[in-house]
């Protein structure tokens, strides 16, 4: 009889699917796994490369301004996908930029979102930012409606942005403050409460 997946202690978030945890040195084949695998739906949104090198250089990012968080299966502990809030400015701005894909075999099945939820909570409630911005190529609809339906709202457009492949690539600013994103918990929680009574 195999035994039951626990979720860590150290969690950083848990959902009624899915929990949160930094990526650590031991994920390394796993996560490149994955990244091989999920190489042609990723493209050409982002290039992740499946070395020890890239690895190595993902975990040193969260040793300075920026949050790590790899979105996992409460019942087995797979990794689903990777929600971080990357370079994170304290002070007058406290902001962060969101950074996230899903693994193939996971994607369309609702883990990102409910994941996203808890990156939220995490980067508004526990890091207390005040903005979270996320900067998306204006042909890529997943992402785009991925952060439209959880509050974002589209600020700007940024001439070649980020080089992607050896290429600038333009990219839209989308957002979504703090106050925000407490008046949409407060909704749902409205027609939550609504929907115990039906």
């Amino acid at each position: 009889m195999s035994r039951k997946f626990e979720i860590p202690d150290t969690a950083l978030g848990i959902g009624k699917r899915v929990f949160l945890r930094r990526p650590l040195p031991e994920d390394q084949r796993e996560f490149t796994d994955n990244i091989i695998r999920s190489r042609n739906f990723h493209q050409p949104w982002i290039v992740n490369s499946a070395s020890p090198t890239f690895f190595a250089s993902y975990l040193l990012r969260f040793e300075h301004n920026s949050k790590g968080h790899l979105v996992c299966d409460n019942a087995t502990g797979v990794m689903l996908g990777v929600i971080n809030i990357n370079d994170i400015m304290k002070g007058a701005l406290q902001c962060g930029f969101l950074g996230f894909y899903a693994f193939i075999q996971h994607a369309g099945q609702g883990y990102m979102s409910e994941g996203l939820q808890l990156v939220l909570e995490r980067g508004f409630n526990q890091l207390n930012l005040h903005r979270l911005e996320a900067n998306i190529q204006p042909r890529n609809m997943a992402s785009r409606n991925f952060v439209k339906r959880h509050g974002f709202k589209q600020e700007g457009f940024s001439r070649r942005y980020l080089k992607i492949a050896g290429k600038w690539k333009d990219h839209e600013r989308w957002a979504l403050l703090k106050d925000e994103w407490q008046a949409l918990q407060q909704q749902n929680q409205k027609v939550s409460h609504a929907l115990d009574y039906v």
